[in-house]
């Protein structure tokens, strides 16, 4: 096992990690941000160097760890061998088995695995799948024009909206999630209609992985075209700092596959993994 902490391998890393498009998605957004500032505090781990069949993306050791903070202990996989995979993640100190962690990835082995080594390590597995969604030419991207009220700005999210963000998010509403979000605004882009009173009416922003997350309205202002607004802006902003426009859903929220083909974007044949492993000893305590 190997930390790749010199820059021109990460550089090298990233070049690499486009040849393998849709299926390094993950790892490649993880990787672009590690090179770019790196402000979620990432490395990359490879069972070797240059020529490696396994790879991983996880928070740096020396970070101040919370093990039961399951949205900041993620990870990327991508692999070249599943065996290679298997090995890092069973033989090497690659991953904290001791927290709670989740692990993202475009690869059906990921879950396969997963289950595998985790018995043996006494951690329960929750499997999520998702539609992978990839706007990868912004020419193809709709020239989104709305005539919005005045008093409505289109701007980007402040820490102050963490809490209606977590509140309003399948995966949220608990002190480590609003924590976890108000991280993410700080550190990459959002894109957000913005009421009178200074608080988001339609949201985006994006994760560590540089995919687009929590696109969102309320409510009470669906149905006036906010959504593409802001999932279009973000998705442009993206490109612009050369980064893919990536994001995942699910097969039945059909609004938002609506949305997405009046986007032109194009759906992977390749479903995104997401798996959250929580040691035995946790279970039966509250993760929040």
């Amino acid at each position: 096992m190997l930390v790749l902490n010199c820059s021109m391998k990460l550089q090298m890393l990233e070049k690499m990690l486009r040849l393998s498009f849709p299926e390094s998605l993950k790892v490649y957004g993880a990787v672009m941000n590690i090179n770019r500032g790196n402000p979620f505090r990432k490395e990359v781990v490879v069972d070797s160097w240059p020529d490696f069949k396994a790879l991983i993306t996880r928070p740096q050791k020396e970070n101040e760890v919370d093990d039961l903070d399951h949205y900041t202990n993620a990870h990327a996989v991508f692999y070249k061998e599943l065996q290679a995979y298997q090995e890092l993640l069973e033989n090497t100190n690659a991953i904290n088995w001791g927290q709670i962690f989740q692990i993202q990835g475009l690869q059906d082995g990921i879950c396969e695995i997963s289950r595998t080594v985790a018995l043996s390590k006494q951690v329960d597995v929750k499997i999520s799948s998702f539609q992978m969604v990839f706007h990868s030419d912004p020419n193809t991207l709709p020239d989104v024009r709305l005539q919005m009220d005045p008093k409505l700005t289109l701007a980007y999210l402040d820490i102050s909206h963490a809490s209606l963000l977590s509140k309003t998010w399948s995966r949220g509403g608990n002190p480590r999630s609003q924590k976890y979000l108000a991280n993410l605004i700080c550190c990459f882009p959002s894109v957000c209609v913005l009421g009178d009173n200074g608080y988001p009416l339609s949201w985006s922003l994006t994760d560590q992985f540089a995919t687009m997350i929590h696109g969102y309205t309320l409510p009470e202002h669906r149905r006036k075209g906010y959504s593409r607004l802001v999932a279009t802006t973000l998705a442009k902003k993206l490109h612009s700092r050369g980064f893919p426009a990536q994001g995942n859903v699910l097969e039945t929220n059909i609004p938002s596959i609506t949305l997405l083909k009046s986007m032109n974007a194009q759906f992977l044949p390749c479903p995104f993994f997401r798996v959250i492993h929580t040691p035995f000893h946790f279970l039966a305590k509250s993760h929040f």
